[in-house]
């Protein structure tokens, strides 16, 4: 299994993060408001279970790899090993956390690659613990969200002798902005998306500063100020940042680069002003200011600002092009031989969301739908297992990052998934099942926490059910799995990990699909397209809802498929929020097929307006929706 984890940026509110947590003793504090993004750099890794020990094996940014760290997989070795300090400490101080709350065997982490630097304010500490906790997170299923990833890797390096606020392993939620708030001992996130992509020049200044000594000075301002300068650095901690970042969140979601540019001056003024008194020693920073004024870049820079703790370290600008981007670097290198990196926030967002239609009557498993709806037919799991269909659609999207799952039902049904979903089994019951089905059963009505049911009271149609989910996704992107469709991967990745994969790398919505046989076309949508970058995906440039044989030969054969075989879906989407204003028109118009309102046409239409990605998925879907496909689901799944 590979991961990739950057580093992050702060762009705003640098230091609210402890400064916020002091509210738990001075009320009167204002709240932090930070708001960081991921960088294009980072560390990659190939990580796979061990059965006892944890390994960790790093390569440097020279490409050079010093000999592997190894611990066993024991609460008292890795605490030692953590405290111990240094850059593995990290990695072990987040297995502790890990192996104090799951039961997991060992693991090992192979950084096959990093081109993040280190010491430069860009959480390179932190992102070793994200890694690690994300490979726990996926090697052994442990069903944590982003967030809760962050909050194990932070948890780990605490337990180092790092004392990094909160904000740093916010490099959890990847190349995109996040607003974090800090309250006390409390903090939220909120994830932001920009309009237009928004390029970034991060400096490394190339000059030293004393981190502890900045934050030693700081924190001596709080939790109550007792002179003229201490009240200086809580008044920019606290509401000026406060109102600073604030509105930057406002110029990003409007794609206000110049506004951005014009708060970054503002905030490394007004820091200058406020906290520089406190520890001019450091804060003074020549080399920043230096920088920062240079005059051959001032035409191409819209702004600038010092980066995390501040003091001489990193710098970082804002640009209003990869143009302006690159002459900036060139400049700063040849002129004052400066090492500079890229960051360019993406347009888009994260998918969070999943959309199951199940409204259905099921009317070739008749007359077993009069008594259970299809998407609770029992399957076996390979680890034998027996569990609803809907269940393991359900989970493939948790496990595959998912954080809230909406599922579209009939209203009389309700009630049948509202109990299997958030009603516990009757204490009696309970307490003759087995400890790991008990333990189970926990696992389960947590699944159910993130399960919110949504009507469909008349069934017109796949592209009506899917309007049913508009008002819930908003405007999001989301994932879009069938009720009657369970996945199993050839590898490592998940289906829809793979699918979500392909979104996150172009941010065009995107279709799975598999190769199906000529003979067999006829059942289901297929596509054709151009390939792009080897033979996993495609370019669509065709939907076709059912074609017959003679139609696929004519015009969805592709090159590299095996003669008389061609794409077809395989029944996962990634959908961008405009696929819900296609289907109104055709609700609104009445525009039926077959009698009723589909989702092919829709997705032709969202192709030609935004581009649409195809994903050939490495494994096998499963159709449980009739008679002769579900015996064989019932034979084929647990070995799958």
């Amino acid at each position: 299994m590979k991961l990739f984890v950057p580093g992050r940026i702060c762009l705003f509110g640098e230091h609210t993060d402890w400064a916020g947590s002091y509210r738990r003793i001075n009320g009167e504090l204002e709240k932090g408001y930070t708001i960081i993004a991921g960088t294009n750099q980072g560390l990659t890794a190939e990580v796979k279970p061990h059965p006892a020990k944890l390994i960790f094996r790093s390569t440097l940014g020279d490409g050079t790899r010093p000999p592997a760290f190894e611990a066993p997989m024991d609460r008292e070795a890795l605490l030692r090993e953590a405290q111990r300090g240094g850059f593995f400490s990290y990695a072990a101080g987040v297995a502790y956390q890990v192996l104090t709350h799951y039961r997991v065997r060992g693991l090992e982490i192979d950084n096959t690659f990093t081109d993040l630097p280190i010491k430069k304010g860009l959480s390179s500490s932190a992102a070793v613990c994200v890694l690690t906790a994300r490979a726990f997170n996926r090697v052994y299923d442990l069903k944590m969200t982003v967030r809760g990833e962050m909050e194990f890797a932070y948890l780990g390096e605490i337990t180092t002798p790092s004392r990094c606020g909160r904000m740093d392993q916010g490099c959890a939620y990847g190349n995109r902005p996040i607003l974090m708030v800090f309250d006390g001992d409390r903090m939220d996130v909120e994830e932001l998306s920009v309009p237009e992509d928004m390029h970034f020049v991060i400096v490394d200044l190339g000059a030293g500063k004393d981190t502890r000594e900045i934050l030693n000075r700081l924190n001596h301002c709080y939790p109550f100020a007792e002179n003229e300068i201490q009240r200086g650095v809580q008044e920019y901690l606290g509401p000026i940042s406060a109102s600073i970042t604030q509105e930057a969140v406002a110029a990003l979601r409007a794609g206000d680069a110049a506004a951005v540019g014009r708060l970054m001056r503002r905030a490394q003024q007004e820091f200058d002003r406020h906290c520089m008194p406190a520890c001019p020693s450091q804060l003074t920073a020549p080399v920043l200011h230096k920088v920062l004024a240079y005059e051959p870049i001032q035409p191409f820079v819209l702004g600038g600002k010092g980066v995390g703790s501040q003091g001489d370290g990193t710098a970082q600008f804002i640009v209003p092009d990869r143009e302006s981007q690159e002459r900036v670097m060139q400049i700063l290198g040849r002129d004052l031989g400066l090492s500079c990196l890229r960051l360019t926030i993406q347009a888009g967002r994260r998918v969070r969301k999943a959309v199951i239609p199940a409204a259905g009557f099921g009317t070739r498993l008749f007359p077993a739908t009069k008594a259970v709806k299809k998407e609770l037919f029992p399957v076996v799991t390979r680890e034998g297992r027996v569990k609803p269909a809907i269940l393991t659609i359900v989970e493939e999207a948790i496990n595959a990052g998912i954080e809230e799952v909406g599922i579209i039902v009939q209203s009389r049904d309700r009630a049948l998934f509202e109990d299997f979903f958030t009603a516990p089994v009757p204490i009696e019951n309970f307490n003759k099942l087995s400890r790991e089905s008990q333990e189970y059963h926990r696992e389960l009505l947590d699944i159910g926490r993130r399960v919110t049911l949504l009507s469909q009271d008349v069934q017109e149609g796949f592209g009506h059910a899917v309007y049913c989910a508009r008002e819930w996704v908003g405007e999001e992107p989301f994932l879009l799995m069938l009720g009657d469709h369970i996945y199993a991967a050839d590898g490592d990745r998940s289906c829809a990990r793979q699918v979500l994969d392909v979104y996150e790398q172009t941010r065009q919505s995107v279709v799975g699909l598999k190769v199906t046989p000529g003979s067999e076309v006829r059942h289901f949508g297929c596509v054709s397209g151009v390939w792009q970058g080897g033979r996993e995906r495609l370019s669509v440039t065709e939907f076709v809802e059912k074609p017959d044989a003679e139609y696929a030969r004519t015009h969805l054969a592709m090159e590299g498929l095996e003669p008389d075989t061609f794409f077809s879906v395989f029944g996962l989407y990634v959908l961008t929020p405009r696929i819900f204003g296609l289907l109104e028109d055709n609700i609104r118009h009445g525009l039926r097929e077959r009698g009723e309102f589909q989702l092919t046409s829709c997705l032709d239409e969202l192709r030609q307006e935004e581009g649409f990605m195809g994903c050939v998925v490495k494994g096998r879907r499963f159709d449980i929706g009739q008679p002769e496909a579900y015996r064989q689901t019932l034979m084929a799944f647990a070995g799958a």
